[in-house]
């Protein structure tokens, strides 16, 4: 991807960011490895052999920093993991806790959602030309849906509805003025527990 200002020229640091996208509580429990999986960095490609009954793999994994890593998965001959499924999207080093999953298996609450990618953080002026490249791995004709590449911006509240966060201080803040009037009325006129004079009863 490419983020190009106004000016004609290259925003510096404009990357995006694909990390940090998926909650933390569901990267600490609720995905996780499968027991026994190992994996190890090696210094180069000679010394990364899988050979042995430790490791599964069949040649070591480069990861995109140069970085040659070799790995166990247990049960490998009867068990289809998630990136062999999608060799293309899932390492075999991050398996299930690939936070672009991760993302996407979190249900949505209506059939129409968005689903987060990535972020860029920082400032982009109005007139910028932002170029994505994108690459299908999901067919969705078979369940005659649609899925589309959406850029918003986001604030400290959240990113489609700004008005959703001031829409929460408003209320929060006549919650406040409520509490605080309540308080004053019990501090001014206390009303004892239990006071027989505040019950009704039928009469005769």
């Amino acid at each position: 991807e490419s983020v190009v200002g106004p000016d004609g020229e290259p925003i510096e640091g404009a990357v995006m960011n694909e990390t940090g996208i998926a909650w933390k509580s569901d990267l600490k429990w609720k995905y996780r490895q499968p027991d026994g999986f190992n994996s190890e960095a090696c210094s180069s490609l000679e010394e990364c052999s899988c050979e042995g009954q430790e490791w599964s793999c069949t040649e070591p994994y480069l990861s995109p920093n140069g970085t040659y890593y070799r790995y166990f998965y247990p049960e490998d001959d009867t068990t289809q993991y998630l990136y062999e499924t999608y060799p293309m999207v899932v390492s075999p080093i991050e398996g299930v806790l690939n936070e672009h999953f991760v993302v996407w298996m979190r249900t949505a609450a209506l059939p129409n959602f968005r689903k987060l990618y990535g972020y860029i953080n920082v400032v982009i002026p109005a007139g910028s030309v932002l170029t994505f490249t994108v690459q299908a791995n999901w067919a969705v004709e078979q369940s005659q849906s649609a899925k589309a590449l959406v850029v918003s911006d986001n604030y400290i509240f959240g990113g489609k509805n700004h008005w959703l966060g001031t829409m929460f201080i408003a209320v929060g803040g006549i919650a406040s003025l409520l509490g605080v009037f309540f308080f004053v009325i019990q501090i001014m006129y206390p009303r004892k527990l239990g006071d027989r004079k505040y019950l009704k009863y039928k009469e005769d």
